[in-house]
């Protein structure tokens, strides 16, 4: 029964999202958020636990505010649009604000971390990729501010880099990480489709890697991975290569979207900001590496006093494998860009 309910209002959440993304108005794409933020509140709901009602009725206000602002902004613009060309622009940006808050991208970030925090794993999946799909394509539409969003992609590189500095939580950790991954991604926008398709599906596959490892060991905070992690040697090995790809580090595939970017980025003469983007993603990597020195160094000279689950070592190996060495792939598929 709970299952069939979770997957009823999955559907529904996945309807809402291709109805917005697949819609020839601006408010159909408006009823398909609103789909999609419906059946997104039963899903993180979840029975004896006040953390989780507390975060279903900040993400079910802050997204409320958000659609009923970008609602305000398309009836002005299509009552007045003759009248008021003079501020049009000042409505689209408005607007894509709005988008940007649904997000959860600085400066609208105030409830994404919160939010977050209060989720379980495989709800914090579902808001870390799967919810960023229909805002980031609807900006896609209407990417002609151009200062206006490199504006917004310094800002949050700013916002991730140094909010993520000692945070305890792994859950808070990777939500900064999240917009950081979709500043790199908004800049993308301006380059190429192709490129966007390809960072987004290597972020979803190493969020996903992340995640599982996280969800199998029940682990939330930095002082559990020292305990959990003590006595089971694959876990620490996948666990640290899958951050150091979140990261972009050669070789690997977390930084081939990086890469291109960069490439195309001083192709199209964004030179200044490709190089303040690099330098504010090393500063990610200081509290990546934070989590790989707990696991590696820290948790050597501890003792484990909990029995770390049982699982099969084949198939987390296959599932981050496929992740991690999948780099010879994209590289060939370079050519076709």
């Amino acid at each position: 029964m709970f299952f069939n309910y979770k997957f009823f209002f999955t559907l529904i959440l996945m309807t809402g999202s291709i109805t917005a993304i697949s819609s020839n108005s601006w408010f159909g794409m408006w009823l398909g958020l609103e789909i999609n933020l419906l059946a997104f509140i039963p899903i993180i709901q979840e029975k004896n636990n006040s953390l989780s009602t507390e975060s279903s009725l900040k993400y079910f206000l802050t997204q409320t505010l958000a659609s009923m602002i970008l609602l305000l902004m398309l009836i002005f613009m299509s009552k007045y649009f003759l009248m008021m060309k003079n501020i049009e622009n000042l409505m689209m940006i408005i607007f894509n604000s709005m988008l940007l808050m649904k997000m959860g991208m600085a400066p609208f970030h105030f409830w994404f971390p919160e939010v977050i925090e209060g989720l379980n794993w495989l709800n914090c999946f579902i808001l870390l990729t799967w919810q960023k799909i229909t805002p980031m394509i609807l900006i896609m539409y209407n990417m002609n501010f151009q200062n206006f969003f490199i504006f917004i992609i310094i800002f949050n590189m700013l916002i991730s880099s140094f909010m993520g500095i000692n945070q305890m939580s792994i859950r808070k950790i990777l939500a900064y990480s999240s917009i950081n991954h979709m500043a790199w991604m908004i800049s993308t926008m301006f380059l190429s489709e192709t490129i966007w398709i390809y960072y987004y599906i290597i972020y979803t596959i190493l969020s996903f890697n992340i995640i599982f490892m996280l969800k199998m060991f029940n682990i939330f905070y930095f002082n559990q991975l020292s305990i959990s992690m003590n006595q089971n040697f694959l876990f620490k090995f996948m666990f640290s290569l899958n951050f150091l790809s979140l990261g972009g580090l050669p070789p690997f595939i977390g930084f081939f979207p990086k890469w291109l970017t960069i490439q195309y980025m001083i192709i199209n003469n964004y030179m200044l900001i490709s190089i303040i983007m690099v330098i504010l993603t090393l500063l990610t990597l200081f509290y990546y590496l934070q989590l790989i020195f707990n696991v590696i160094i820290i948790s050597t000279y501890k003792i484990n006093y909990y029995n770390s689950p049982k699982f099969k070592s084949s198939i987390l190996m296959n599932l981050n494998l496929m992740g991690l060495l999948s780099l010879v792939f994209f590289t060939m598929t370079f050519n076709f860009l």
